[in-house]
């Protein structure tokens, strides 16, 4: 199906009213609500659908709103294909790098209570980086990835095993404790390159500070206080309370049998032994919905006031500018947690098919969460499909895959 829309139609779509950043909490609504077209809504809709059908990907669940009012919420296709469990609006996906704005969240929070400072050296935090070079690494340069470090892998392999001195190995801080005494390649701020690491360790820097485990601190500071009831941090049984079932398969394209394979499955061991802050949250659409709108309102959402207004502002605006070869189309750019778009919309995606947008400006959310992981891309079929979604699903000028391949490329 070929859906090309004029410019005219889709600034048409969205009436751009700005608005002051206020507590607006998600409520269902209707299109008519808050002046977006039903019609090209639904033709997104279909696009998933078709795609589903065509084996493109094997389910979905999308979520658009506009002023706190969401306009479409729908599930598509398959959780489980193989024991035939439809996709709903409450699955729950691992969400990868998504991650990353949530753990970015943890450390402005303790900023904003002064236990800690963006311009920290982490050294002050964390011994082992006191030395030539990690030395130099503050805070902000692990929240906008120009820490220097080159590390390409989530942590240093094999990991650490219980032994008499380390009976809790591995854990989160023994781990990061490794990356400080490998020398940053170059002084921060350093030019951007994504880091898992980097973020590894604001996941402990987070621990460090705070005392509490990372997945308390999440629970206890951003999960409860937001109402987001189906949020966790590791895909084991007795962390989930009893949802393990609700998760979906995460499926990987084997481009070599041409064919969709499981990646893991509910009950499957977890990707790491460990909480790690790189990555492993797991949330709905609508949990995530909720952080997405938490940022557009400045940093409250439902009377909770998670961030200062400026302090939430920080962290959605042009921090590092990402390199060369990734400036493709437009300028992009990562705040602390988010990739920025020229236009000042904030997104992220996760590398087992979630991606989230949203635009401070507008008003306007969109999430498309699957478990598909780097579907087939072929010549009028998913490569189609995905270069429509954004004009027809959001009917915005917003090209939100390039993102998408963008961190596809850096998992």
């Amino acid at each position: 199906m070929k859906l090309r829309m004029p410019i005219l139609i889709l600034t048409l779509t969205v009436f751009f009213t700005p608005l002051y950043a206020q507590d607006v909490t998600l409520t269902k609504g209707t299109p008519a609500d808050v002046n977006m077209s039903a019609a090209i809504l639904k033709a997104g809709v279909k696009l998933f659908e078709d795609a589903v059908e065509k084996d493109q990907l094997k389910g979905a669940v999308l979520l658009v709103a506009r002023n706190g009012k969401v306009v479409s919420h729908e599930a598509i296709g398959w959780r489980n294909k193989e024991k035939k469990l439809p996709m709903k609006k409450d699955t729950m996906f691992r969400m990868a790098s998504n991650t990353k704005a949530l753990v970015a969240t943890a450390i402005s929070i303790l900023a904003d209570e002064k236990k800690l400072s963006f311009d920290d050296n982490v050294r002050n935090h964390i011994p082992s980086f006191d030395n030539y070079r990690s030395g130099y690494i503050k805070v902000r340069h692990l929240l906008s990835h120009t820490s220097g470090f080159r590390i390409h892998s989530l942590f240093i392999y094999p990991l650490m095993e219980k032994s008499p001195e380390h009976p809790n190995a591995p854990n989160l801080q023994l781990e990061v404790d490794r990356f400080g005494k490998i020398v940053a390649d170059e002084f921060p701020p350093a030019s951007y390159e994504y880091s898992n690491p980097g973020y590894n360790t604001l996941g402990a820097l987070v621990e460090v500070v705070s005392g509490e485990k990372l997945e308390v601190f999440l629970k206890e500071r951003i999960y409860k206080p937001l109402g987001m009831v189906d949020s966790y941090n590791h895909e084991i049984a007795e962390k989930l309370d009893g949802k393990l079932d609700r998760m979906s398969v995460v499926y990987y394209w084997n481009k070599s049998e041409g064919k969709w394979t499981i990646g893991w499955k509910p009950g499957d061991k977890p990707m790491l032994p460990l909480v790690r802050g790189s990555g492993g949250a797991i949330c709905t659409t609508w949990d995530f919905a909720i952080v997405c709108q938490m940022f557009v309102n400045g940093g409250i959402y439902d009377g909770k006031r998670i961030l200062k207004p400026e302090t939430a502002e920080e962290m959605i605006s042009k921090q590092s500018v990402l390199s060369p070869e990734k400036q493709k189309d437009y300028k992009k750019y990562y705040g602390f947690g988010w990739a920025i778009g020229e236009n000042g919309v904030f997104s992220h995606s996760g590398s087992d098919g979630t991606f989230a947008w949203a635009d401070p400006n507008t008003k306007v959310i969109g999430l498309v969460f699957t478990q598909s992981k780097e579907p087939p891309v072929k010549t009028g079929g998913i490569l189609e499909f995905k270069q429509s979604l954004p004009a027809v699903f959001f009917a915005l000028h917003f090209d939100i895959f390039s993102y998408r391949r963008l961190t596809y490329a850096n998992r």
